[in-house]
């Protein structure tokens, strides 16, 4: 076996410690006087923890920009982004879901290289050429920290990709430097009983594909199946605890410890699947929620893929409690225990929609790395339809 593991530019991660005094403690420990914070809209007009949060920092606080929407749309990024450089912030702080996280890291972007315009971005987001190659441009990382402190459990925060749809297009594409990453991520799972437990679960099984995709993958190796393996025991322990007692913050720490493990093997190289693909057509141009997605399309991916990587699927049923049983139906039951939605159109789609999203999936780079090869959008359209 022969491979490289690829390391973020993370620096630490506090778990346990409330919120506002862990960002305190580290935008002292980074000697930041201009604290912007990018947050949840819920947590701001809901709640008391924002303020808490403000209150902490004292002077060090200069600016805010709450309710990102979902995926991250290029316009909003970009009004935070004016935010941030209208208050001369020196280091970023998102608090909030997955669009919340992606979006500070993309700030980071607009601030260093004076991103305003909507196409101004266009240069700098992934992209599949016509020959299927997978284009990351190269350019020079931000200049400004990011602490992210996460209330769901998508994971995003220990990636350093990160997804903003272009309106015009209706297209979710990614930004990626290992300099975007946070350099410090602060999981308080307090933080969390504010969160709605259908994106509590939904992003929570959207960990679960973490997970599995990693344990899947036919280019995988020791490290990450180590890490993946334990993501998914603490995941399939943890949130069905937090169902039955919301309030088992034990629990709700333990689900995520399990994401930030599920992460691990995507930033160190293990390349997903089509579940993750098609999940970010489906956000992106069906504004279906990022962890509805996984919910829908985890068993019907395994299914799938199993004639290729049985030997592979059976450390997934084992952890999911019978090796004798098809990790699909395992993750099937698994997902409609915790009350999510299982199929296509459940979540909205028709027949009708099949077709856009199967030929937008050939243009995310995790259609190329799929177990199975899938050479082209009727390969997907015979998974969409197994999960309509």
């Amino acid at each position: 076996m022969v491979g490289e593991i690829i390391c973020t530019a993370t620096e630490s991660v506090v778990y346990g410690m409330p919120a506002a005094t862990a960002i305190s403690q580290q935008a002292e420990r980074m000697s930041a006087q201009r604290v912007f914070l990018l947050v949840s809209q819920s947590l701001a007009q809901q709640t008391e923890d924002i303020e808490a949060i403000k209150t902490k920092l004292g002077q060090r606080f200069v600016a805010q920009y709450s309710g990102m929407p979902p995926h991250a749309p290029r316009s909003a990024v970009l009004a935070a982004a004016d935010i941030a450089r209208q208050a001369k912030a020196d280091l970023v702080v998102t608090v909030g879901g997955g669009s919340v996280t992606d979006a500070g890291k993309i700030v980071l972007i607009c601030l260093k290289h004076n991103l305003r315009e909507h196409d101004d971005l266009e240069p700098y987001h992934v992209y599949v050429d016509a020959q299927g190659n997978t284009i990351k441009p190269v350019f020079e990382g931000p200049d400004i920290p990011l602490i992210s402190v996460p209330t769901t459990l998508s994971g995003g925060e220990f990636n350093p990709l990160g997804g903003a749809t272009d309106e015009n297009l209706k297209f979710k594409q990614g930004y990626e430097h290992r300099l975007m990453v946070p350099r410090c991520v602060i999981l308080d799972p307090q933080l969390t009983r504010h969160t709605p437990e259908w994106l509590w679960f939904s992003t929570g099984v959207r960990a679960v594909d973490h997970a599995v995709e990693a344990l899947a993958s036919l280019q995988s190796n020791d490290f990450c199946d180590g890490l993946a393996g334990s993501a998914l025991r603490l995941l399939v322990e943890g949130l069905p605890r937090v169902k039955a007692d919301p309030s088992d913050m034990e629990a709700r720490l333990k689900c995520q410890i399990g994401v930030w493990q599920s992460m691990m093997p995507i930033v160190a190289g293990v390349p997903m699947g089509a579940s993750h693909a098609i999940g970010h057509v489906l956000g992106g141009s069906k504004d279906v929620p990022h962890g509805y997605t996984s919910c829908v399309m985890c068993p019907a991916v395994l299914a799938y893929n199993l004639p290729v990587n049985a030997h592979r699927q059976q450390r997934i049923a084992t952890i999911f409690g019978s090796s004798e049983r098809p990790a699909a139906a395992q993750a099937d039951e698994f997902i409609r225990a915790l009350d999510m939605p299982r199929t296509l159109t459940q979540v909205g789609l028709k027949e009708d929609d099949l077709q856009l999203v199967a030929d937008n999936t050939m243009h995310d780079f995790w259609a190329r790395t799929n177990p199975r090869p899938i050479t082209g959008a009727n390969d997907v359209m015979t998974i969409l339809r197994s999960a309509l």
